[in-house]
């Protein structure tokens, strides 16, 4: 739909898009109804993703992985899962590879990256982060799970809420005090998994929309973690998470435009085909202008999503860019949804139609990496400094 070429991609990159495009039709779209019937993906989809090598990309040859050092591939799987319509997916498995992931890979120890990374690549081991807690969200100087040091392993209690992946995942990593009087300085990060004591997991969330992405509450209750489970350092928790949100708002700011321009799409198939007055909705002044409107503004933001892929690509994308993308892409997101509605008519508001659905999973994106109103101050801080 875009008039303007997108040149970013090679021949190369353009191969592996239409392996992702073949994948998910194959794999993903016929089973995403009874995903959102089950409120999770199955285990099997997650090792399939494995086989096909479309998980954990950055991860070194000596773990298994294929060592790709151009995020332009996982650009492309969020987009292509994006443009499926399928939202729980294109959450959930990103999350896993581009979100957890790198947090083992830059700052776990070789005896935790031995014993994760491997089954992260395979799908046998599905990734979770656990940041946010019933009274800590948007501001995680203020969570309350603790970790306290007890000289061969750390012992942590508390629970956290809204976790995407929650009720599958293997592994999860986890935010908390090791040194509640030190504000932001006293967090660090630790990878629990399911074998450790302790460690349960609520229901699914019965949730407004994204029903095939499993979402619940984790409950840490004196588990017993080994120390080679610390990410980095003591202390500096705060600082990875600050560090690595750039990526996961990046990468909610692609899922954003895929999934705005899907449902974008489907409404221009659906305007061409009913009719109204004699004549098709498409034929009325409003619906064209309506259309000329979402394109115009999916192409500008396709255009300024692959040229903050590329700035990633070379280590140069910050944290206020990055904001800047997840606020934009997200506003986008839930308007395009919202019209689209609109120009189905009553039509728009029944669930088996995609975009009724669409409207429902929008929502969150405002909300969940940080709410907009906070990458509003975060790209404020920058403007001013």
């Amino acid at each position: 739909m875009y008039q303007v070429p997108r040149t970013i991609f090679s021949d190369e990159h353009e191969l592996f898009r239409q392996s992702v495009r073949d994948f998910i039709a194959r794999e993903i779209t016929p089973n995403n109804a009874a995903w959102e019937k089950n409120k999770q993906v199955s285990r099997e989809s997650w090792r399939k993703l494995g086989e096909n090598g479309f998980l954990c990309m950055q991860a070194p040859e000596e773990y298994g992985g294929m060592g790709i050092d151009d995020f332009r591939y996982n650009a492309i799987f969020i987009e292509e899962l994006g443009l499926s319509s399928c939202s729980g997916p294109a959450i959930g498995y990103p999350l896993h590879s581009d979100i957890v992931f790198p947090y083992l890979l830059h700052y776990g120890t070789e005896a935790a990256k031995a014993k994760y990374i491997p089954g992260m690549i395979s799908g046998e081991m599905i990734g979770a982060i656990a940041m946010t807690e019933p009274g800590a969200g948007s501001d995680l100087q203020a969570i309350r799970a603790t970790a306290e040091d007890k000289g061969d392993h750390y012992l942590i209690n508390g629970s956290k809420t809204f976790i995407t992946n929650g009720y599958l995942c293997d592994v999860v990593v986890v935010a908390a005090k090791t040194d509640p009087t030190q504000g932001a300085k006293g967090i660090s990060l630790f990878l629990i998994d399911n074998s450790m004591a302790g460690f349960s997991k609520g229901v699914p969330f019965e949730k407004v929309g994204l029903h095939a992405q499993d979402t619940c509450e984790l409950f840490f209750e004196d588990v017993k973690v080994p120390k080679e489970n610390l990410l980095g350092n003591v202390g500096e928790g705060f600082k990875y998470l600050m560090t690595e949100l750039a990526q996961e708002r990046l990468i909610v700011a692609l899922a954003a435009v895929s999934l705005a321009e899907s449902a974008f799409l489907s409404t221009v198939e659906y305007v061409k085909n009913r009719p109204a007055f004699g004549k098709m909705v498409s034929d009325f002044q409003n619906t064209r202008f309506k259309l000329a409107e979402m394109g115009a503004k999916l192409e500008q933001g396709r255009i300024y999503a692959d040229q903050l892929v590329m700035l990633h690509n070379a280590r140069k994308l910050d944290g206020a860019m990055a904001s800047s993308a997840k606020y934009l892409m997200t506003e986008l997101q839930c308007w395009v949804s919202d019209e689209c509605v609109q120009l189905h008519g009553g039509y728009g508001y029944m669930w088996e139609y995609s975009v009724a659905r669409a409207f429902a999973d929008a929502r969150v994106q405002r909300i969940y990496a940080g709410t907009n109103e906070i990458m509003k101050e975060l790209i404020a801080r920058k403007i001013l400094q």
